[in-house]
């Protein structure tokens, strides 16, 4: 029991603002910042906005020190421990890819827990078409956990529809799409961003991770391509990942390596800088879900290239998959659109109201009319 006790000990609650509902959510945690990320950091904001205690715990091998709206567990056993002990009203898992092995024992051991209600968030845009959506049925060990759960957010209606061939009864699914930041852009970019910007134009950006689905090789190939009629065009490419090594060696023994710009993990507000000031956002991908990134440009009004996944939002130039000619042919016909104008959108917080919606159903009676009382506080 002294081992259980302490990591209630060594990181205290955080304290609540009058809101009696506590929350854990479960998911990887930034750095890389990543769709997935970047939902749950705001997620978590919001709902501190709403005096809600909440504690974020990662998932992923990226880890730092943990501190008390944070944690960083090193092994699935000190994991198991720290739900034992962590007070949570409500355990919300978010995942994206596949549903592994590794998640769905999360998952079942989440739905066990006593006093706790589980929802699970799945991002993965790509799963329904995937062999293992195709494959979505009821007699499996996938169905057995999912519908033990109880509620599951899909952020499309293909998700939805999985899990419903799983046997996931429809009143236990919510059909929530992903949330454009409430982060405002920084107020100026880093002085290497500011020289690149200086000495290119027009400059493409991409988001994401350096991992073979979002193909970050055909978008230098197609910078080099689209500099034989744009000779001052640039590319600045924002992520870490198993590529990042080797597209770097090969970009440096290039002749156009002072035009591509390697940032790696780069903080969300200045992110968002660099989409704003930026051209073209490019998001090439052979598996993608609905991109945040893709919407966070589109709300500050930068043009999107994006490869065509059946769910781009209304506003996207599509490309198909692999395709170098496509992506400059689209990249040029972008630029030349004249009515192509910067603006800045504050984005509706409507996503993170329904996810809180979904928390306060599964309270007890008595919990939710505490929580309505917070809220009319507020």
């Amino acid at each position: 029991m002294k081992l259980l006790r302490r990591d209630l000990t060594e990181f205290p609650e955080p304290p609540s603002v009058g809101n009696p509902m506590r929350v854990v959510l479960l998911g990887p945690y930034p750095p890389p910042h990543g769709g997935v990320q970047t939902h749950l950091v705001a997620l978590q904001r919001f709902l501190a906005t709403r005096g809600i205690s909440c504690v974020a715990v990662n998932l992923t091998r990226f880890r730092r020190e943990s501190v008390s709206e944070i944690r960083y567990p090193k092994s699935a056993w000190e994991l198991m421990r720290l739900l034992l002990t962590l007070p949570a009203d409500v355990l919300h898992l978010h995942f994206g890819g596949h549903l592994s092995l590794r998640l769905l024992a999360l998952a079942l051991f989440c739905s066990v827990l006593p006093g706790r209600r589980t929802v699970l968030t799945l991002h993965s845009g790509g799963y329904p078409s995937s062999p293992a959506g195709q494959s979505a049925r009821r007699r499996t060990l996938r169905s057995l956990v999912l519908r033990r759960l109880d509620r599951i957010i899909a952020v499309n209606q293909e998700i939805a529809g999985v899990f419903r061939r799983f046997g996931v009864e429809a009143a236990r699914i919510r059909l929530i799409p992903p949330h454009a930041l409430d982060v405002q852009p920084a107020d100026a970019l880093t002085q290497p961003l500011l020289g690149f910007f200086a000495t290119h134009r027009p400059v493409l950006v991409s988001v994401g991770g350096l991992e073979p689905e979002y193909d970050p090789p055909l978008q230098v190939g197609a910078l080099e391509q689209f500099r034989t009629t744009h000779p001052d065009a640039g590319l600045i490419l924002i992520g870490s990942g198993s590529l990042e090594h080797g597209l770097r060696s090969k970009i440096e023994s290039s002749p156009f390596a002072a035009h591509v710009m390697l940032c790696g993990d780069v903080p969300h507000a200045m992110t968002l800088k660099v989409i704003a000031e930026a051209d073209v956002l490019l998001r090439t991908t052979h598996y993608d879900g609905d991109s945040i990134a893709v919407r966070e440009a589109l709300d500050l009004g930068t043009p999107v290239v994006a490869t065509d996944n059946g769910q781009r939002p209304e506003g996207v130039v599509l490309i198909p998959r692999s395709s170098v000619a496509a992506l400059v042919a689209a990249v040029e016909s972008v630029l030349a659109d004249s009515h192509q104008m910067h603006r800045l959108l504050p984005p509706a917080l409507g996503n993170l109201e329904a996810v809180l919606a979904v928390y306060i159903e599964l309270l007890p009676p008595a919990a939710r009319l505490a929580c309505d009382a917070a809220k009319e506080r507020a």
